[in-house]
């Protein structure tokens, strides 16, 4: 790897007589990393030698894009180092937590995992193209509790004033932490780029700390190591918005953030480096900061509200008593077509880009309802009438789009498709044929 040599100059001074084995570190190979889903009924069983030891979902390995784990959510592919920021935040359930900078959904489906589809989880991507990529990963991971947005800092501050406990900034940074696992993070490199990235940083964070509850908490972090993003950008928080540095349980190989690389401030000895010299994984900064404001939370004038007709309810209904159970969800909204289960306790949405506003249930057709494929991966055995079991063939033809037999005993109706006791998607059985409704975007051959 030809690494500029601003990069390196600045990275000697800094380092001193490390910096030699930092440079040898970003030409090794990379270390790459998965998650299980614990969201899921079957959760997938690993190779216990394989498990990192700061993460208690995950484990080092490669994750095949076209294998059943992936496709239904069972696993998530995430690099090592970035899973420590999931575990810092601490999130409990019933937590009302803000994912700020989301995509492509590895933060936002790690502390769903601690969730447990209870309190409010807000995943937000400013970008549209991977904000559509959020989304695909919130639905395969099976998460009801989510609203995904896509919008700009500064709007959602005016929707959600002091509304969340924790906030999670994985913010858009230089990306140094990037260059042996993307060249192409090089390239956008030069010497004046960490400093335009914290001006940016700044403005993020300024909206950020609008929508924190007195006393809340934001797990600042990033994917570079440069201190102007970093010590610098927490330092600044502690002095500009009354914040106290928690400590950060630190395990072999992560090292104390440096606070010679700032001001000084010994605090900063409680954020977290991760350096690939001396750690298992590709570059990680991490923080956590709790809020010194002892005012109160703001009041919502205007919630969220459901609107479906009488005729809407009435398909729902009809389709909810002939295919599920235990699951009831109590506040519904239709977005044109599309119906969703939403959190009543959300403000208004009107003037957000709005992706998901929770679970989508499925689409109000003419005189029928059609389940979705959210739906299908979300459910457990317990909450559905139909299953079915069907075979590798069966899956490798249903995810291309094709329709696949069964048994021409089956009833009429829409089933649960299960593989390798995954849910994968539904499937309408009608005379021993399975008609295919994985959608159309996401299909694939294997």
């Amino acid at each position: 790897m030809e690494l500029p040599a601003d990069f390196k100059n600045k990275y000697q001074k800094l380092m001193g007589d490390d910096a030699d084995s930092f440079f040898k570190s970003l030409d090794q190979e990379t270390n790459p990393g998965y998650r299980v889903n614990p969201l899921k009924e079957y959760v997938v069983t690993e190779n216990a030698e394989d498990a990192i030891d700061y993460c208690q979902y995950g484990y080092y390995g490669d994750v095949n894009g076209k294998s059943v784990e992936h496709q239904s959510g069972a696993i998530y592919s995430q690099e090592p180092s970035a899973m420590y920021v999931g575990e810092v935040a601490d999130i409990t359930p019933g937590d009302y937590v803000l994912d700020l900078c989301a995509s492509p959904g590895g933060k936002t489906t790690h502390v769903a995992s601690y969730m447990q589809n209870q309190g409010l989880l807000v995943t937000n991507e400013i970008d549209y193209k991977r904000a559509k990529v959020l989304v695909e990963n919130v639905e395969r991971f099976g998460i009801r509790n989510a609203l995904i947005l896509n919008e700009n800092p500064n709007n959602l501050a005016k929707h959600f004033p002091r509304f969340f406990d924790k906030i999670l900034i994985d913010a858009p940074c230089s990306g140094e932490g990037m260059f042996r696992k993307n060249n192409d993070a090089i390239k956008y490199w030069n010497a004046e780029y960490p400093v335009e990235c914290a001006i940016r940083q700044k403005e993020i964070i300024e909206q950020a700390v609008k929508m924190l509850k007195p006393g809340g908490k934001i797990i600042y972090s990033t994917c570079t190591f440069a201190p102007e993003e970093d010590e610098q950008i927490v330092e600044w928080m502690h002095d500009e918005f009354d914040f106290t540095i928690d400590p950060i349980h630190k395990y072999e190989g992560m090292v104390d953030g440096k606070p010679e690389w700032a001001n000084g401030n010994q605090d900063l000895t409680n954020t977290v480096r991760l350096f690939p010299n001396h750690f298992k994984g590709e570059g990680h900064f991490i923080s956590k900061l709790s809020s010194n404001d002892n005012g109160s939370s703001k009041k919502i004038k205007h919630r969220l509200q459901g609107n479906l007709t009488q005729d809407d309810k009435k398909l729902w209904d009809e389709f909810k008593q002939t295919n599920l159970v235990n699951f009831d969800p109590k506040h519904l909204i239709l977005f044109g077509d599309q119906l969703y289960s939403f959190d009543n306790t959300l403000p208004d949405l009107k003037g957000l880009k709005v992706m998901r506003p929770g679970l989508h249930l499925g689409t109000i057709k003419k005189k029928r309802f059609e389940p979705s494929y959210a739906l299908a991966l979300a459910l457990h055995s317990d909450e559905v009438v139909n299953r079915l079991e069907i075979t590798e063939d069966d899956w490798k033809q249903y995810v291309h789009g094709d329709t696949i037999s069964c048994d021409q005993s089956l009833s009429k109706g829409w089933y649960q498709l299960i593989y390798k006791k995954q849910p994968v998607a539904f499937g309408k059985v009608v005379n021993g044929t399975v008609k295919n409704f994985f959608p159309k975007g996401l299909r694939f051959n294997i």
